[in-house]
């Protein structure tokens, strides 16, 4: 096997209009950040990964989650592809992000 960094991202929608299905979306948001995921902006998290077989470990887990409502997608990409990764920021923002290698760095 080869042995390639790699990013799990997982965007995904859940509503939050009952009692219950906020329970479910700070549960699965809980279960995210609980193995090793990082936010990236709402709703879409990331973990980085030392290959593809360590990520496909993250992606069944995530599948094992029980979800009635809402949808949820993971993505595997490279360092590379995600080191590519374009930030357009609106004039009224001020913040500034740089992604690095290693970690995104909010400055």
């Amino acid at each position: 096997m080869r042995y390639e960094a790699m990013r799990l991202l997982c965007f995904f929608d859940l509503p939050m209009e009952t009692n219950q299905e906020k329970r479910v979306y700070r549960n699965f948001r809980k279960e995210l950040i609980s193995n090793g995921f990082e936010m990236l902006q709402f709703s879409v998290y990331y973990r980085t990964c030392p290959n593809r077989s360590f990520a496909n470990k993250y992606k069944k887990k995530l599948s094992n989650i029980l979800l009635l409502n809402g949808n949820v997608r993971l993505l595997s990409v490279t360092e590379k592809q995600f080191s590519e990764m374009t930030l357009i920021i609106g004039t009224k923002t001020r913040q500034e992000e740089i992604i690095s290698d290693k970690k995104m760095v909010i400055i």
